[in-house]
């Protein structure tokens, strides 16, 4: 069995039109542990979606649902987690905190997690 990664998806919602909300259900079917941040705090894959920055550790991985122009709020949450990646789902694409993370030692994937999840390259 693959080994699970502790995800921390940004930008969640309990809107199943939402990417978020899919990527939510897709990464805990195929047994990610999933973590969701969020404006309001609401019930999406069985998960409570926080809001704020909670306290985390031990993230693998850090899927993008937030336009550009919202990320910076999440700058130093992020770098200070150290997670392995961070991926930017189309339309969330940062060249500067790209560069940032990157220059942190963590790898800024443009990607979109649901086709990365269903091709086997998560």
């Amino acid at each position: 069995m693959k080994p699970t990664k502790k995800t921390l998806v940004i930008g969640a919602s309990d809107n199943p039109e939402r990417y978020s909300y899919k990527a939510m259900h897709l990464l805990k079917r195929h047994g990610h542990p999933i973590i969701g941040i969020g404006k309001k705090a609401v019930q999406v894959a069985d998960t409570t979606v926080q809001t704020g920055l909670p306290e985390l550790s031990d993230i693998d991985t850090v899927t993008l649902y937030v336009n550009p122009l919202h990320q910076e709020a999440y700058y130093n949450y992020i770098l200070s987690m150290h997670p392995k990646r961070v991926i930017f789902n189309p339309g969330t694409e940062n060249p500067e905190f790209e560069d940032r993370l990157e220059a942190a030692g963590i790898q800024a994937q443009e990607a979109c997690t649901l086709v990365l999840l269903s091709t086997g390259q998560y």
